[in-house]
């Protein structure tokens, strides 16, 4: 291994290890996903069950397995914390930039370290590697299964497309059957623009097809025959339901994606959107040539990727933000084949292009400095620490613009960005978490309970949000009653909104209520209630 292969192994494993493992418990799960999933993990951990994921002891078949395995494991070797459960995320993001750079390394020579630092930097990649969610595995498995399917491509190794099945199977495992049918149509979309369709037969290879079936099978027929609802609960209503109505309440216009798209590739958004408009002028102009030449075929390969998501989930009923994660590598790939072809025409970056990205940089580093301060007011209140943080911010811009304007303009522009990259996860880690664990995360709540006892007496909730309420069943370990269902007849811990208080007095009638604490970051109040 040469010297200049070590010190960019060394940068990449530096830059992952800050920005998905470093300070993954700095604030508690968040969201409804979060604890649910980490949850599931627990239960399954617990009953030493691989098969059958449950919450609060009931069939939970939303999702297939492969996180809950992978947050299993870390349970074993770390124990039960949030910490542990966004593990999984991490590693697998960590892994997918590690194919990227070997990819890049053997197919596109001198873009490796680059391509791969890119992707590691886009903040849709770094916000779901510190997610105790499904997303990151299957982003993570399908880019892996895709760069191994283009490595065969182009060196005709079955090495490659065994790999290409085994890791669909687990995008499988990951998310459902979306990984390989998405797959199979970006693979027939690639071969029909090359006017190629032989590319598509021929990845039908037998072997590999059952490599696919070994590995993705087993477990979907295991739960179907412990679980007869499996069919009906996963397929029928968590696929082709939440695709076609909006049954689970997640409605957006159908454009939800572009801005969401941008958003997930900042700071790298304005070279995207060049690489993108020139892709599609070069389509348009030289359309043959376009497929012939093995660089314009690898940028159509990463386009028709990256279409095929979002435009389908475009389609789809039910939208959120994580379902277009795995087009977000093959964005930054595309930004990637820009820069590196722009900085080998050796021409100085335009003024205009400069300072807008500089100015992108500033949003960046101006949204973590001042987060806290978002998260604490719901709005941006000017203070000392406010203009302190602008004035950052502005320093940030300028210095990058100003090394963009060089002469070796973009040679600087991927240390130049990564470095307002940097400032703004360790601001978000050090200023916004205690904000973000103290308004959203169920964490303190429980520890409020925890500080007046252990026991693992009964657990009630009223006019709480269902984040709070999954969130306080992960943290003690325990379900939660719901006083829309009735009170329970023995004593309790209660966890009410404060807007409820005159309520709890007619609904408990005689019984004793004591107050013990509140939590004033998520307006609730936390109740003793007698027999």
């Amino acid at each position: 291994m040469s010297m200049r292969t070590r010190t960019e192994l060394l940068l990449l494993v530096a830059f992952c290890g800050f920005l998905f493992f470093y300070g993954r418990g700095s604030f508690g799960l968040v969201g409804a996903d979060e604890p649910r999933y980490a949850q599931v993990a627990r239960e399954m951990l617990q009953r030493h069950d691989w098969i059958t994921p449950t919450l609060l002891g009931k069939p939970w078949l939303e999702k297939p397995v492969l996180y809950y395995w992978q947050a299993m494991a870390a349970y074993s070797l770390f124990g039960v914390t949030d910490s542990a459960a966004r593990l999984p995320a991490a590693i697998d993001a960590a892994l997918m930039i590690a194919a990227i750079y070997f990819f890049l390394r053997r197919f596109r020579t001198g873009a490796a370290e680059d391509g791969a630092l890119i992707t590691a930097g886009s903040a849709a990649i770094i916000a779901f590697s510190r997610a105790a969610a499904t997303d990151m595995p299957l982003a993570a498995s399908f880019t892996i299964a895709m760069l191994a399917w283009y490595a065969w491509h182009e060196s005709s190794k079955r090495l490659y497309l065994s790999a290409f099945y085994v890791f669909i199977a687990l995008g499988m495992l990951a998310k459902g059957p979306i990984a390989p049918a998405l797959a199979a149509v970006i693979i027939v979309i690639f071969a029909a623009s090359k006017r190629e369709w032989r590319i598509a037969f021929r990845t039908l290879w037998i072997p590999g097809i059952l490599l696919f079936l070994a590995v993705g099978l087993p477990w979907y027929i295991a739960v179907q025959m412990r679980n007869p609802e499996f069919f009906r609960v996963f397929i029928l209503e968590h696929n082709l339901a939440r695709f076609g109505s909006n049954v689970y309440h997640h409605p957006q216009p159908f454009w939800f994606y572009v801005p969401i798209l941008l958003l997930s590739l900042m700071p790298w958004t304005l070279w995207f959107v060049l690489a993108v408009v020139e892709r599609a002028r070069l389509f348009w102009s030289e359309r043959r040539t376009a497929v012939e030449n093995p660089d314009d075929a690898w940028q159509m390969f990463l386009v028709i990727w990256l279409l095929v998501f979002v435009v389908f989930f475009s389609a789809s009923q039910s939208k959120l933000p994580g379902y277009i994660l795995p087009a977000v590598p093959a964005g930054a790939l595309l930004v990637n084949e820009y820069i590196g072809a722009h900085r080998n025409e050796q021409k100085r970056i335009p003024l205009a292009f400069a300072w807008i990205h500089g100015l992108i940089c500033w949003w960046l580093v101006i949204g973590a400095l001042t987060a806290a301060l978002i998260q604490q007011n719901h709005s941006l209140v000017m203070t000392g620490w406010t203009y302190v943080s602008v004035a950052i911010a502005l320093l940030v811009a300028f210095l990058v613009a100003g090394a963009l304007l060089t002469r070796n303009g973009w040679r600087w522009l991927r240390p130049a960005t990564m470095i307002p990259v940097l400032i703004s996860v360790a601001a978000i880690l050090r200023l916004a978490a205690p904000a973000i664990d103290a308004a959203q995360s169920a964490r303190p709540i429980a520890a409020s309970i925890l500080s007046f006892s252990r026991e693992q007496v009964p657990l009630a909730v009223f006019a709480v949000k269902r984040e709070q309420e999954y969130g306080l069943e992960f943290y003690l370990n325990r379900a939660a009653q719901h006083y829309e269902n009735g009170i329970p007849g023995e004593a309790h811990v209660l966890v009410a909104g404060q807007e409820a208080r005159t309520q709890l007095a007619a609904l408990l009638g005689n019984r004793k209520l004591s107050y013990l604490t509140s939590v004033k970051a998520q307006k609730l109040d936390v109740y003793w209630v007698g027999k």
